[in-house]
């Protein structure tokens, strides 16, 4: 009988995923406009401000996109031609307990 996994593991693996993501200073500006962001009327960012604030190509910023939303810390959208970012507040929130604790 396999025993059951330990909840706080899932939460540690979340938790490295995001980690690992936002070491990169590119990513963790990204991230930190869209915190700044949420606590506006505008909760969503469109890619092409990150690439004009952020001052690098595009495909590097897809890139670096990618990898926020992999790590589960982004939701992209499709909205007309363009594509905007949102947080994933249930990663958020996880990040925030965390330094919280």
């Amino acid at each position: 009988m396999k025993p059951n996994a330990h909840p706080q593991l899932d939460q540690c693996a979340q938790l490295a995923k995001a980690f690992k993501a936002l070491s990169n200073p590119n990513r963790l500006a990204m991230y930190m406009d869209l915190i700044q962001l949420e606590e506006t009327e505008h909760s969503a960012c469109c890619i092409a401000d990150l690439i004009d604030r952020l001052e690098i190509g595009a495909p590097t910023v897809s890139h670096h996109i990618k990898e926020l939303v992999n790590a589960g810390l982004v939701h992209v959208q499709r909205d007309g031609k363009f594509m905007r970012c949102r947080l994933n507040r249930d990663t958020f929130a996880l990040l925030a307990h965390f330094f919280r604790a």
